[in-house]
């Protein structure tokens, strides 16, 4: 009897924070990638990004999984493509995320890994309310480790989160979580029983115009403006982003921005006179992420770099950090 895929569901979100202590803690690498929901059944698969997006073209390798997957279940975790340390490499799986149908050179060059971090649904149970321990136990004894396409990465138990962190700095990885051992998986919510490190500040950013370039960059895009929302739904002006682009990716980005162009900011808040003097206002529907030191006291980001555009994310989703 065919037996039908588990119904996807909006993964459970960490919040931004210190490493936490004490033994109610677990923890594990934060891996620089994109979240991907994945539902099996026998030799069937089927993948949703964080904002339940179909992305199973996109990523036509992870097929396979139905043949590594016991029985019906629905995962959570991070598709990742590695680097030549074997490391996540982000920059590598933009290469991928905007392409909905790969061809065989680029599914060669840039094969996508699944990283399992969670177990939602198995056979028919609803694994929702089992704490975050016993989901990890259920989740080993499925033995998902099939590298390079399928890994279930170790969970660390009893041990100094800020050791752990310091190992991936060693190392080039892009952070920690901790995760509450008693916790619920709630999808969709943002809970304070995970928190997120990371080593290097990103954020998530909607587009709302574009400035020229200059010198180099004659006639064509110098800098992007970018904003978030606020607990108001407003879209706050954080700063502009002019570095971290290849010339391939600043055409990319002019040619998605001129059908958008409009004749207003769609920004709530006062974007500074220079950069609006030379502005050419877009619908805010783009959403990127930018990596930065900090943020200044006005509330702009310090120092931002592009790191590329986030096709997983809606912009609605992007806020301010808290």
């Amino acid at each position: 009897m065919l037996v039908s895929l588990p119904e996807p569901l909006p993964p459970m979100l960490a919040t931004l924070g210190e490493v936490p202590t004490g033994e109610q803690w677990a923890f594990e690498w934060k891996w620089d990638g994109v979240r991907a929901v994945v539902g099996s059944s026998g030799d069937r698969v089927r993948v949703h990004s964080r904002n339940l997006r179909d992305i199973t073209a996109t990523y036509p390798e992870l097929s396979r999984l139905g043949g590594l997957v016991a029985g019906t279940a629905l995962l959570d975790g991070e598709l990742v493509t590695l680097d030549e340390l074997g490391r996540p490499d982000f920059g590598r799986l933009q290469s991928r995320m905007h392409v909905a149908s790969p061809t065989a050179a680029l599914l060669r060059d840039y094969p996508v890994c699944y990283y399992v971090f969670d177990l939602l649904r198995l056979d028919g149970a609803d694994l929702l309310d089992l704490p975050y321990q016993h989901r990890r136990q259920r989740l080993a004894r499925l033995e998902l480790n099939h590298p390079p396409l399928l890994r279930t990465p170790d969970h660390y138990t009893n041990t100094s989160g800020a050791d752990l962190l310091d190992v991936a700095a060693e190392y080039g990885l892009e952070g920690v979580v901790a995760k509450r051992l008693d916790s619920a998986y709630r999808p969709g919510t943002r809970s304070r029983n995970w928190i997120k490190t990371p080593l290097r500040l990103t954020q998530e950013v909607v587009i709302g115009g574009w400035t020229p370039g200059q010198r180099r960059r004659a006639g064509m895009l110098g800098s992007l403006l970018l904003g978030a929302h606020d607990d108001t739904g407003a879209l706050v002006y954080i700063g502009h982003v002019g570095t971290g682009f290849s010339d391939a990716a600043l055409r990319d980005m002019q040619a998605r921005l001129r059908p958008l162009r409009r004749e207003s900011s769609p920004f709530g808040t006062e974007v500074p006179r220079d950069r609006a003097r030379q502005a050419t206002w877009v619908d805010p529907v783009l959403v990127g992420e930018v990596e930065h030191r900090q943020w200044t006291a006005e509330g702009r980001l310090r120092h931002p770099s592009w790191r590329g555009l986030r096709t997983d994310k809606r912009p609605h989703e992007v806020r301010l950090p808290r």
